[in-house]
């Protein structure tokens, strides 16, 4: 028997987060780095599963498959195509650097406060939830993805509602039930999408008599399962109910901002480049592997409501007051266009999706992570308690500047591949779709200039003048992944190489081709 590598990616920080929970409270470095350590370890594994990954080998590779609950037809079946290995890497990529950014986020109050933060378990619970999505990517048994996609809420309700962000204007009892209210509001939108996905899974079950993805669709290739029409569409909007409530897609975001603005930075980082991620990749892989004929029926409603994320999360981030709330509205947008990319049914749309949500999570890592360093600072997330902040910390400004340039998608920088992408892929088929869309561009520029212009040129404010530059440590967290937005940003070739046969496999599942260009005859 071969070495269980995709096991192992996952159980390294399953381990490392009952580890890091073990560790005595007064050892709370020894529990930082312990957490640090094992994060370290995850990315190595990940990066093993990468090499050993083959692009043009088999769809799904490095399975495992085991029977775990056999009166139910559940087993344990792991596999990935490329699509779940750059997810896969993506997330163990950025889990040292939230580590890393959320140090002393969980540190106790100042010496006598009745409140204690317990670092021991704001790392433990980042650690498990790296673990449930690292699950969630490599599952191929439909259950068994099921059990992770929603046990991850438990740590994300925890990491909400009880480590929230220090800077709040409202005093610290008002912070404490606004925390509640945002971690309750996802809680409860995640629970709903989860419970409709559950009956689907049970549907699902019911027609074709197991829950292993690579035989339902092998079965449905070779016309042995045969689905009813209607039944085909029901069970495909109980999938995607859930999977547009994690994405999130207008109208099912609302849970979003809220959270954002109440955690800490890293842990909105991980909500928004790591756990939503989860049901876009789901999208590709359940939605449109398991049910086509479906999907293809869809598709003009769900682009219909990708243009509508698109605008309306980029309007709202025009209007915003706070910070992070402004993030949280431009992640909506930027994750309408990764759904239109994936039902535009081309090639260049579904691989521009995949390559957005590694460079999403990377731009936004970047931007939230040095808003979190500015806020800390400052101790408010008002846009209009800054100014003039690059004439005393520079370092931190220019970080800041490339982070905003890269959310608006700048040539030069790695979302602006995704992004053209996109729409290029939705404007062969949808051309109306998409020339909508680029709207969403112009807003993009207009909520991330003006954010900058109003928080770091200008007069220096009296409250920013002794405002330190970012810390050794800071710096050790941004500057990697400024140098790979860079990077994939000019030579994207490695992520497209690994994602491009599984979006054709993708393709094949929907049996959809590329819209061929109209050429006129030479008269």
């Amino acid at each position: 028997m071969s070495f269980p590598l995709l096991t192992a990616t996952a159980v390294l920080p399953a381990i490392g987060a009952i580890a890091t929970a073990a560790v005595p409270a007064a050892k709370r470095t020894a529990a930082k780095w312990l957490a640090l350590l094992f994060s370290l370890a995850t990315l190595a594994s990940a990066i093993a599963v990468l090499v050993r990954f083959d692009p043009d080998g088999d769809r799904y590779q490095l399975t495992e498959s085991h029977a775990w609950i056999a009166d139910f037809g559940v087993r344990y079946e792991l596999g990935v195509d490329g699509i779940a290995v750059a997810l896969i890497a993506l997330t163990a990529l950025l889990i040292p650097f939230i580590v890393l950014a959320g140090w002393n986020d969980a540190d106790p109050l100042e010496t006598g406060s009745k409140r204690w933060r317990p670092t021991q378990g704001f790392f433990a619970l980042i650690l498990a939830v790296e673990a449930m999505v690292i699950l969630s990517f490599e599952a191929t048994d439909v259950f068994l993805f099921y059990i992770f996609f929603e046990a991850m809420l438990i740590p994300m309700y925890f990491l909400i509602g009880g480590f929230g962000d220090r800077a709040h204007e409202h005093g610290e009892e008002k912070a404490a039930t606004q925390r509640s209210y945002a971690a309750v509001k996802f809680l409860l939108y995640n629970l709903a999408g989860g419970l409709i996905m559950l009956a689907a899974v049970i549907g699902l079950y019911v027609v074709a008599g197991n829950f292993s993805l690579t035989e339902i669709t092998e079965a449905r290739a070779d016309g042995s399962l045969d689905m009813a029409t209607n039944t085909e569409r029901w069970l495909f909007l109980g999938f995607f109910f859930a999977f547009a409530v994690k994405a999130p897609l207008w109208p099912l975001h609302t849970w979003l901002p809220n959270a954002m603005q109440e955690s800490t930075a890293p842990v909105a980082v991980l909500i928004t480049a790591v756990v939503d991620k989860v049901g876009t990749f789901a999208m590709l892989r359940f939605c449109l592997g398991l049910f086509p004929e479906a999907s293809t029926w869809a598709t003009p409603a769900i682009l219909v409501l990708a243009v509508i994320s698109i605008i309306y999360g980029a309007l709202l981030a025009v209007g915003q007051r706070d910070i992070k709330r402004l993030i949280a509205y431009a992640s909506i947008s930027h994750f309408g266009f990764i759904v239109m990319g994936i039902f535009a049914m081309t090639s260049q749309g579904q691989s521009g999706a995949t390559l957005y949500m590694v460079n999403h999570g990377i731009s936004t890592a970047v931007l939230m992570l040095i808003a979190g360093f500015l806020i800390s600072r400052r101790g408010s997330r008002l846009i209009a308690d800054f100014g003039g902040v690059q004439k005393v910390a520079p370092v931190l400004a220019g970080t800041f500047l490339i982070g905003g340039l890269a959310t608006l998608s700048l040539p030069g920088l790695a979302p602006f591949v995704s992004e053209f992408l996109v729409l290029v892929g939705t404007f062969t088929r949808y051309p109306v779709i998409g020339v909508i869309a680029t709207f969403g561009i112009v807003l993009a520029a207009l909520y991330t200039l003006v954010l900058y212009q109003r928080t770091m040129t200008g007069p220096v404010k009296p409250e920013v003048s002794a405002m330190p530059d970012l810390r050794v440590r800071e710096i050790a967290v941004v500057a990697p992944l400024v140098v790979l937005l860079v990077f994939l940003g000019v030579y994207p070739k490695p992520v497209t190489d690994v994602v491009n046969p599984a979006v054709e496999h993708t393709m094949s599942d929907v049996q959809k081709k590329d819209p061929q260009p109209e050429v006129e005859a030479a008269k």
